[in-house]
């Protein structure tokens, strides 16, 4: 388990902000001078914490904050539209800390005709899936779109992430945050290209 520092914080939050800030201008930003930044970041690479696309591991590889995860599917009542959605999703309050700080990743889809949210949750035990679920994320979706908003709810847990963004398949290409110096060309998607 890897614990942070302030500054190490610091430096995650201006990657966050812009993964390819350099570090001059983190150590301009944050005012850590700027070896630290580089061996810092270099060392937040080397353990893993950092990904390629600057994600923070918060489970048992990382900080240990979360250890259970699952993935919900919501479908809404009919009515509820993607521009409702989107819409609400433009306002700023509360809800929001809730969602940064739980929500590893979220989609809107289609089910059976209505709007569904896919959301990933993280908490500390599975336990706490069920309270974080039930006691803040059901009543953020009530408070937006009324009592009745979900019409029915799916559920899986999750163990092990295997691929994110096409080529980042974590059991297999992936070192040090990025993907192997190994790992040969053609097997990396870009889509779109002219070699198609």
């Amino acid at each position: 388990m890897l614990k942070l520092d302030q500054q190490e914080t610091a430096i995650i939050k201006q990657l966050i902000r812009n993964p390819r800030v350099s570090d001059n201008q983190i150590s301009r930003t944050t005012s850590i001078p700027v070896m630290t930044v580089n061996r810092k970041r270099k060392r937040l690479e080397a353990t893993g914490l950092l990904k390629y696309y600057t994600a923070i591991s918060a489970g048992d590889d990382g900080i240990g904050l979360y250890h259970a995860r699952q993935l919900y599917i919501l479908k809404l009542r009919r009515g509820i539209t993607i521009k409702d959605y989107i819409e609400d999703s433009k306002k700023q309050d509360k809800d929001r800390l809730i969602q940064t700080e739980y929500v590893v990743e979220s989609h809107l889809g289609e089910k059976d005709g209505h709007l569904a949210i896919v959301v990933i949750i993280e908490a500390k035990t599975e336990a706490e899936l069920v309270e974080i679920f039930n006691g803040k994320l059901i009543p953020s979706f009530e408070r937006r779109f009324g009592k009745d908003a979900i019409d029915e709810v799916i559920t899986t847990k999750i163990n092990l992430p295997i691929r994110n963004h096409h080529n980042y398949l974590h059991l297999t290409n992936m070192a040090q945050g990025k993907i192997k110096k190994d790992w040969p060309d053609e097997y990396i998607f870009v889509g779109n290209t002219d070699e198609e």
